[in-house]
């Protein structure tokens, strides 16, 4: 797989993106009002646990977490989480990039601030070590089986989008765990999708299990004139020009790619790595 060449066929990766996310929100949405106001139950659940007719797909961290907790193995879990586990093998973090509604929610406020500062690049005011990240997955698992509960089932910002407006639909009201949501986002004020950084386990295991994915950013260094752009424009702090768009925790996103005015860029699908 290829970019597109020339700066506006890499322009397409952030509409594409965007056009992603949204829809992957639009069906959050759908699927209470669908429950609730027309009794369609073909859509259940959000990501942690999403079902379309027959087919159930369930977040491998979700599945973990119930398997050590429960120690139980429960056949259908295990093949609810094959085909989580099979993109995340090919294609890495792109749930956190595409489809996770933290991050949709962090590109619309990036976008709305740089409507009002111009095309600035958000600064990151506070870097901490990136195996924090490593130790965010080790810590949530260790304490799901001390306190013996999936802690990441009932905490998942991303899940608690998904229950929040399950709330919204049906109950007409909101929870007090949906704060962790709004404590998730204004971290990005002091550091670009801080949680998603250092602190999200299953930003951590996605990776884990992407770490030998099929696809990656690569660099045209023939192209490259090292302004270090995309280094900048990267929502993680990677830097693509030495190798950032290999690493396990780019999601592949494809900000870079869309950002590099050279087109020295692209998404690479290789048949071996």
């Amino acid at each position: 797989m290829h970019g597109a060449s020339g700066r506006g066929g890499s322009r397409n990766y952030d509409r594409l993106r965007l056009l992603v996310q949204a829809g992957a929100f639009a069906l959050l949405v759908a699927t209470p009002v669908l429950n609730a106001h027309f009794h369609i139950s073909f859509l259940q659940g959000w990501f942690q646990s999403f079902s379309i007719g027959h087919l159930w797909f369930v977040s491998p961290l979700e599945g973990i977490e119930s398997i050590l907790t429960s120690r139980t193995i429960y056949i259908p879990l295990l093949v609810g989480m094959v085909p989580t586990l099979l993109v995340a093998l090919l294609l890495g973090r792109v749930f956190c990039g595409w489809i996770c509604p933290i991050h949709f929610f962090s590109d619309l406020s990036d976008r709305t601030i740089r409507l009002f500062k111009g095309r600035r690049i958000l600064r990151d005011r506070l870097l901490l070590p990136g195996s924090l990240l490593w130790a965010s997955l080790v810590g949530e698992l260790l304490l799901a089986m001390i306190l013996g509960a999936p802690i990441f089932v009932f905490l998942s910002p991303p899940g608690l989008v998904g229950r929040e407006l399950m709330m919204l639909v049906i109950f007409h009201t909101l929870v007090l765990e949906g704060v962790v949501v709004a404590v998730v986002l204004a971290m990005n004020l002091v550091t670009r999708r801080m949680f998603c950084r250092y602190f999200c386990p299953l930003g951590a295991l996605l990776a884990l299990i992407g770490s030998r994915r099929r696809l990656t950013v690569s660099l045209d260094r023939e192209g490259c004139t090292g302004c270090g752009r995309c280094g900048r424009i990267c929502p993680l702090g990677l830097d693509p020009a030495t190798g950032g768009g290999e690493d396990p925790r780019c999601w592949n996103c494809g900000a870079c790619v869309a950002g590099c005015a050279q087109g020295a860029l692209r998404f690479r699908w290789s048949s071996r790595r």
